[in-house]
Order: C-alpha cells, then structure tokens, then sequence
C-alpha cells in the first residue's frame, strides 16, 4: 500500500488532455489529468466515466445541456453519452473509469492517447 500526494503527482507534469495513471482499483484505472481549453465531442461505447474536478472548473458539454462541475464536485458520464470537457480556462481532473478507456472514446484524432504515461510515486 502507498499513500499518493495529488498535489505532487500533478506537479509531476505539463501537459494536457493526455491522463496518467496513477493507480488501480480492480479493472479500474484511476488517473490524473490535465484540462485546458476545449476537447472533442465523443462518447464511450462501453465505459461510464467519472470526472472529479480537483481544482479549476470544467463545463461538461452534453446534447441536452452543459453541467459546471466546480472542486470538490464529481461527474459521472454514462456510457454512450455523448459530452465534450471544456475547462474554464483550465482544471485539474481525477478520472475512475476501466483501464480499456480510450480518452477520445470514438474519435479518433491527434489527441487520442493509448499508451498512457504512469506517474511514480516516491
């Protein structure tokens, strides 16, 4: 067992829309990521996801109107929703959802990210 700093697990990188994993529960992955801006529009065929906004504030775009979710607050996106994250201006995101989850879910373009980084804990 190892207790993880979210604080030093974010400072342990730049960039955005690109999650690391920082850890598993079961089939679950839980990674940390990095919002800046808009992303696409997509959704997950067979995976719900759960956004838990940490510091920032993300608008989550969906067809039948957007949700704010400020720190502190938690989003769960059920499969085959479909929804575009938009920070305002940028946020910090802790994502649970199944370690087979591509980011980009049904699109695929230059900000989709299979091979996903770990973050290493000390």
């Amino acid at each position: 067992m190892q207790k993880i700093s979210l604080a030093e697990a974010f400072s342990s990188f730049d960039d955005t829309w690109s999650p690391k994993v920082a850890g598993a529960v079961n089939d679950m992955e839980v990674k940390l990521a990095k919002f800046e801006g808009e992303f696409v529009w997509h959704h997950h065929e067979h995976e719900d996801e759960l956004f838990l906004v940490l510091r920032g504030r993300l608008r989550m775009r969906l067809r039948e109107g957007d949700v704010v979710v400020e720190p502190g607050e938690f989003l769960i996106v059920p499969r085959g929703t479909e929804h575009c994250p938009v920070a305002e201006p940028d946020c910090e995101v802790l994502l649970l959802e199944p370690a087979t989850t591509v980011n980009t879910g049904n699109v695929r373009n230059e900000r989709t990210v299979t091979d996903l980084g770990r973050i290493e804990h000390s």
